[in-house]
């Protein structure tokens, strides 16, 4: 299917309006080339517009029944199942994915949505009696949830689609206005998102899908009107907007350098099977995919063996083939950021067992052992097909090497054992444990976020819409209960 469009450039959308500005911006395709697509990009003024809009439309917004709030999220849901095909290949156009895993992420929008629409019916007050003591008597509580307003969502280029889908959702849902600023690198799928919430019922203000530079960000960020910032993205930046608006309420999903630990009793062959994919989907460019492997000493000789020989039976390619499971990075800059940071750990004595070399946006599925502690690969989040293998003595020693970082993201560990298990929820200093399987699990309903260098705040429809909303007491006086 051919994604590019030849004709008009792709509108933004504007207050829930498609628009055009003065300048035009191509998106290629990081495996070829090739423009797939041409949008046309707001002006500070139409940018004012949508702020101004969203700022005006949020007492409406908050007061939106449940049930058309409900709706319009279900019909985003119905929309994309529907265009599934279409959406699928645009993503892995413009982001490179194997159209594999573009088809898997938007079954997951289409889950984010549906869930979203669900727990919009479910979030609802909650009723305290007061009178526990004899000053309150016939007092009551009712505490609801009420959004602090509209939010600026800033997305990645990863998961052009989901990533998106996880802050418009709860922000719907709860009734906040939203502006999305989507990847500069991968717009696309976000502007056919906003083409179908225009299909909805929402009024006009509720959303707006800008594609902007980055360069035009900071004020987007510093504006008051957008009281909430949800920011998804690398640390620097992350941090830089957390430190630069401090009465904001800002939430961030950073980056990580997720560990898998594989322990002495685990199946070895589902262990490597698991590891061998997840930390090369996505090209490696997930916050947990996985890029440490940490492994019992007893069992590393057989595992690596297995580990190496799954990487190996990898297809690495074209991101259009059927049959591919690895693709291209978002850029060759990007590729070759990361062939450097495996060539300065090779340099410093690591050993390269499978991969280390490039072909333009393309690396290689790279599996390194005996890394320096200090070495990028180490220490720093890769971003790419790159894992680490390491060996350890215990579990005590295997926990302590997945807590020596300065992320805390998500985990994998390898057991069998339910003591192990708890001892691993316990003692890991992560948002989220994942026993049996690798760190890049994720259901988008349940609560997903990190510790540490990792974040603050959570997704996951239910825990997004906590963290967009603040509890506001009514007290009803004088009741007979």
């Amino acid at each position: 299917m051919d994604v590019s469009r030849t004709s008009d450039p792709r509108p933004f959308w504007l207050a829930g309006r498609p628009a055009t500005g003065d300048a035009e911006q191509a998106v290629t395709n990081p495996h070829d080339g090739r423009v797939v697509g041409v949008h046309s990009v707001p002006t500070p003024d139409q940018v004012e517009q949508a702020v101004a809009a969203a700022h005006a439309v949020r007492g409406q917004a908050a007061a939106l029944p449940i049930h058309v709030r409900a709706e319009a999220l279900a019909h985003v849901a119905r929309r994309l199942s529907e265009r599934a095909e279409e959406i699928a290949q645009l993503i892995s156009a413009e982001n490179g994915k194997p159209i594999f895993w573009a088809r898997g992420e938007v079954g997951r929008a289409v889950s984010t949505f549906r869930f979203g629409a669900e727990e919009a019916r479910r979030f609802s007050g909650d009723v305290q009696r007061l009178d526990t003591e004899p000053a309150a008597q016939g007092r009551l509580a009712y505490v609801s949830r009420v959004p602090y307003g509209p939010v600026l969502a800033i997305t990645p280029f990863n998961f052009p689609l989901n990533l998106v889908a996880h802050k418009v959702a709860p922000a719907i849902a709860v009734g906040a206005p939203i502006v999305v600023k989507p990847a500069p690198a991968t717009p696309l799928s976000a502007l056919v998102l906003g083409e179908i919430l225009a299909e909805t019922d929402l009024p006009e203000g509720v959303f707006s899908v800008l594609p902007v530079p980055n360069d035009r960000a900071a004020s987007l960020v510093e504006d008051p009107r957008l009281p909430v910032v949800s920011f998804t993205g690398s640390g620097p930046v992350g941090y830089s907007i957390l430190d630069s608006v401090p009465r904001k309420h800002v939430t961030l999903e950073l980056g990580g350098n997720a560990a898998a630990v594989v322990l002495a009793d685990a199946d070895l062959d589902w262990a490597a099977s698991r590891v061998a994919l997840f930390s090369n989907y996505q090209a490696g460019q997930s916050c947990i995919a996985v890029q440490r492997v940490i492994v019992e000493d007893s069992v590393a000789d057989a595992f690596t063996e297995r580990l190496v020989g799954a990487v190996g039976g990898l297809v690495t390619g074209d991101p259009a083939d059927e049959k591919t499971q690895v693709g291209p990075l978002v850029s060759e800059d990007a590729a070759i950021r990361v062939e450097n940071w495996v060539n300065e750990a090779v340099e410093a004595g690591a050993r390269l067992l499978a991969g280390g070399t490039r072909d333009g946006a393309t690396i290689a599925p790279t599996v390194l052992a005996d890394v320096p502690a200090g070495a990028k690969v180490a220490c720093e989040e890769v971003f790419g097909p790159v894992m680490t293998v390491q060996r350890v003595a215990s579990v005590d020693e295997a926990f302590a090497a997945v807590n020596d970082s300065r992320y805390g993201l998500q985990a994998g560990v390898f057991t069998r054992s339910l003591d192990v298990a708890f001892r691993a929820n316990r003692e890991l200093e992560v948002g989220g444990v994942v026993i049996g399987d690798v760190p890049s699990y994720r259901a988008d309903q349940m609560p997903y976020g990190g510790v540490k260098e990792s974040g603050v705040g959570r997704e996951g429809l239910r825990s997004a819409m906590e963290d967009l909303t603040y509890e506001k007491v009514m007290v009803l006086t004088g009741l007979t209960l």
